[in-house]
């Protein structure tokens, strides 16, 4: 609860309507900030969602005010992990992601990396995994030239979504 006199941000949206197109993220944004609030952007494949994504997740949304992430949409998850990935479709990991306590929005986007939506969302904080290091990352600069800052979340080694397709290629075959 915030103290009397201070702006409440919008109630986060229903689970069915926290999957949204990037203009309605944008408005979404630009109302939070307009009650000053800080939005956090994360983003990724998010292909078998497991412990580590949601560690990560509320990592990042402790952050700022709200947590914003960008999916990417299946073709470009083959062009970052190859023809066999996703293994979930974009619908189903938008669902779960959206579905996690953490998450106030979920957009997707199509490229590689996420400049293009980052310079519309224009987010306070962008939270990538400490597996990064800050000049690896094209997106820096995109994010610290309108006045953002880049956070690195703690990094749970054997977690991730690769060593549990291992895991189960290696108990019942590939």
């Amino acid at each position: 609860m915030s103290e009397p006199g201070t702006a409440q941000p919008p109630p986060m949206p229903a689970l069915a309507q926290r999957v949204v197109e990037l203009d309605e993220a944008v408005a979404w944004r630009e109302a939070l900030r307009e009650r000053g609030r800080r939005v956090v952007f994360t983003n990724g494949v998010f292909d078998i969602v497991h412990a580590g994504h949601v560690a990560y997740l509320a990592w990042a949304r402790a952050q700022g005010d709200a947590l914003i992430v960008g999916l990417n949409t299946d073709d470009s998850v083959r062009a970052l992990k190859g023809p066999e990935r996703p293994i979930v479709a974009f619908a189903g990991r938008a669902s779960v992601v959206a579905g996690l306590r953490s998450v106030d929005l979920v957009v997707g986007f199509w490229q590689r990396t996420p400049e293009a939506i980052l310079e519309r969302l224009r987010p306070d904080v962008h939270v990538k995994s400490a597996q990064y290091r800050l000049e690896d990352l094209p997106e820096r600069i995109v994010v610290i030239g309108a006045g953002g800052e880049i956070r690195f979340a703690p990094h749970l080694l054997g977690n991730s979504t690769t060593d549990i397709v291992a895991e189960i290629k290696r108990r019942y075959g590939s």
